[in-house]
């Protein structure tokens, strides 16, 4: 018996599996990740809230606890945006992710400057390090809003691509 090749088999747009079934699987991941999603979101709101209670001193463990938590709930907000943007649109949006990446990057900075500030003895070596991941944490927000920029850029109206 002889076989045939796959390659053989396909001819023009065909494909092993059919197309709408694919869509319509795809649709269905998405849809449950963006449930999914939002319930996290719910949940991590509500922690963040009973954390933001019951921290103390509320002022300033508290306040840092809540801004960290809040950054938290927008990184995971935006998150289920590009997945109902992709749901809805059928494709990723650049722009989505590294907006997360800036939140995610000015959320560490906000982390590490206030247990800098927070910290009563400070040795050299967690100062430097602290410091060091500052500085990291900066150059990524500078190259993130760069490439926003320049993914923007790209889209306006008269540009060649």
């Amino acid at each position: 018996m002889k076989y045939k090749s796959v390659k053989g088999l396909l001819t023009g747009d065909e494909s092993l599996i059919p197309v709408t079934f694919i869509d319509k699987l795809e649709d269905i991941l998405h849809g449950f990740l963006g449930i999914v999603l939002f319930i996290i979101s719910v949940l991590a709101a509500g922690y963040s809230l009973q954390r933001l209670i019951e921290t103390r001193p509320f002022f300033p463990l508290g306040m840092i606890q809540a801004i960290n938590d809040i950054l938290f709930v927008v990184i995971i907000l935006e998150i289920m945006r590009t997945v109902i943007v992709r749901f809805t649109d059928g494709i990723f949006q650049l722009d989505n992710f590294l907006i997360i990446g800036v939140i995610a990057a000015v959320r560490h900075i906000l982390t590490v400057g206030a247990s800098l500030t927070m910290e009563k003895e400070k040795t050299t070596e967690y100062f430097n390090r602290a410091l060091t991941e500052m500085g990291v944490n900066t150059g990524i927000v500078l190259a993130l809003v760069f490439a926003l920029f320049l993914s923007r850029a790209a889209r306006k109206p008269g540009t060649k691509s």
